[in-house]
């Protein structure tokens, strides 16, 4: 896994009725190359477990070096 693909984030924009995805919080997207092949991201969401989501929910965003190191806790 490159260093890069380890911080990687995006801004939630919608749910659809997902009770564990917050709109407008930023989750650290985990690497996951089939998913994204399919249209899918996989992050940690609400209930603390890695899940696919569709990409549409989200945009990505970039992020200082310091706003990286304090959102990647897992």
């Amino acid at each position: 896994m490159k260093k890069e693909d380890n911080n990687k984030f995006v801004l939630c924009v919608r749910n659809d009725e997902c009770e564990d995805l917050e709109l407008k919080k930023v989750y650290r997207v985990l690497p996951d190359k089939r998913a994204g092949e399919d249209g899918y991201i996989r992050i940690i969401d609400e209930s603390g477990e890695d899940y696919l989501y569709p990409e549409s929910y989200f945009v990505e965003v970039r992020l200082t070096r310091k706003a990286q190191d304090a959102l990647a806790v897992y």
